[in-house]
């Protein structure tokens, strides 16, 4: 039976583990045993509902979509198709400023079709695009800032593993989920060419119009990244594979030939061929499926704590209570709203953006529904503030992936944080936008599911 003292305990102790440090699955684990102790009393029911949620987890074809999704993406990313597309893309924009962050948010936005994680996206775009912004002159902050904040188009854009698990948590389709973020993410991609094409025009040094090439070489010499015409058949090939692949995979998801789980698991099978045609080899091979191992297993444990928590919310009825106590609080829907976004921008600032999603949306969705909010574009907003608490500081996890990634002491993490700065601000305007207007993310799941 529920009582304001069992939801307060199993609230504070939730937060007060994650804040120690212990890991997320753990504190959902313990603190869902405890909820479900306080609420029957008896240790063989806290067993019998760990037993069986492990179960029926194990069981679930759904949860096979988030590897296989990634395996496509590393597969894809191995291949070298991007780096062909982001040197042609670079060449075709020769006539427009800031040509090169230009380039790397259509990669990004590209990339974003194929892969569903952004850390994964900033790690490739650090090594393929950050070379040649530095050889061009470019400001390394700005370089920088365009790699992390364009990376967020990689959980908005489908197949986004912030989809998968909210579609999971939340009970809805992952196919629908997918449409929905289409538009958003090509709004958002829009926004950060306008504002590059912006800063180019007003501040050209800072996206080397004013530095020669040959001078930024003369600096470094081992920046010289001056690149040969690509072959055409090289490119016919990588263009024709990546595009094939998105079209073949999104496009069966959404016209119902197909599960989202089965598409995942024929995107990585294409993904495969193409990477073998274009020279990947058996250690490729194995570092690929490593890879996405240490990325995926985690994720995996995780989703099987929260269905737990889930199910320990439900029984111990803290999700019925918080609803009723914003029902009864005479806040209006925007202001609920708000104290939303709030926790999500301050618990991005300490965790990262799944575990947030875990820890909050079994609780927040319900809420945000009974204020009458729309269930999918609601749910793109989610993904949207979560997503943006990776460029939040201190610990903003897309930062310090790009950080890693370039091997560049002269550029600091403070560096990165504030050129992100202006990228998490588009991400707040398009959240206000998908608010004002929640069509932007349901006129595509409408027209076609």
């Amino acid at each position: 039976m529920f009582d304001v003292f069992t939801a307060g305990l199993i609230i504070a102790l939730l937060m007060g583990l994650v804040l120690l440090g212990v890991h997320v699955a753990i504190a959902l684990g313990v603190t869902s045993a405890v909820g479900i102790y306080l609420v029957t009393g008896k240790m063989r029911i806290v067993e019998a509902t760990l037993a069986s949620t492990s179960a029926e987890a194990l069981r679930d074809f759904t949860f096979a979509v988030i590897p296989l999704f990634m395996l496509m993406g590393e597969f894809i990313g191995r291949s070298g198709a991007i780096t062909d597309l982001y040197i042609a893309i670079n060449k075709s924009l020769s006539r427009l400023p800031a040509r090169l962050a230009i380039a790397t948010v259509l990669g990004n936005t590209i990339f974003s079709f194929v892969t569903g994680v952004s850390i994964a996206s900033a790690a490739a775009f650090s090594r393929i695009a950050y070379p040649e912004m530095k050889a061009h002159g470019y400001n390394r902050g700005f370089a920088l800032g365009a790699i992390a904040g364009s990376s967020c188009l990689g959980m908005l854009i489908p197949p986004s593993v912030l989809m998968i698990v909210w579609g999971i948590l939340t009970e809805q389709s992952i196919g629908r989920l997918f449409l929905a973020g289409v538009l958003p993410g090509l709004l958002l991609a829009v926004m950060f060419i306008v504002y590059i094409i912006g800063v180019a025009i007003l501040r050209p040094d800072i996206v080397g119009e004013e530095i020669a090439k040959h001078e930024a070489r003369k600096l470094d010499p081992a920046l010289d990244t001056s690149q040969a015409p690509l072959p055409r058949n090289q490119l016919l090939a990588s263009l024709l594979g990546v595009f094939g692949i998105i079209a073949s995979v999104l496009g069966g998801i959404w016209l119902g030939l197909f599960t989202p789980t089965e598409g995942a698991g024929a995107g990585a099978a294409l993904a495969l061929l193409l990477a073998v045609a274009k020279g990947m080899r058996w250690p490729d091979f194995v570092s690929a499926i490593y890879a996405v191992g240490k990325t995926a297993a985690p994720i995996l444990i995780l989703l099987l704590f929260a269905a737990l928590y889930s199910r320990t919310l439900a029984m111990t009825g803290v999700t019925s209570a918080i609803r009723d106590f914003f029902l009864n609080s005479g806040l209006t829907p925007f202001m609920v709203l708000g104290i939303i976004l709030l926790v999500w921008f301050i618990l991005g600032m300490i965790i990262d953006s799944i575990s947030i999603m875990l820890l909050t949306v079994p609780i927040v969705e319900p809420v945000a529904l009974a204020f009458g909010f729309d269930q999918v574009s609601f749910a793109i907003v989610g993904i949207i503030a979560i997503e943006a608490g990776l460029l939040t500081p201190p610990f903003g996890l897309l930062v310090y992936t790009v950080k890693a990634a370039i091997q560049d002491n002269e550029v600091g993490v403070q560096h990165i944080f504030l050129a992100s700065v202006p990228y998490w601000i588009i991400m707040l305007i398009t959240v206000a936008l998908i608010v004002a207007f929640p069509s932007i993310a349901n006129i595509l799941p409408d027209l076609m599911m």
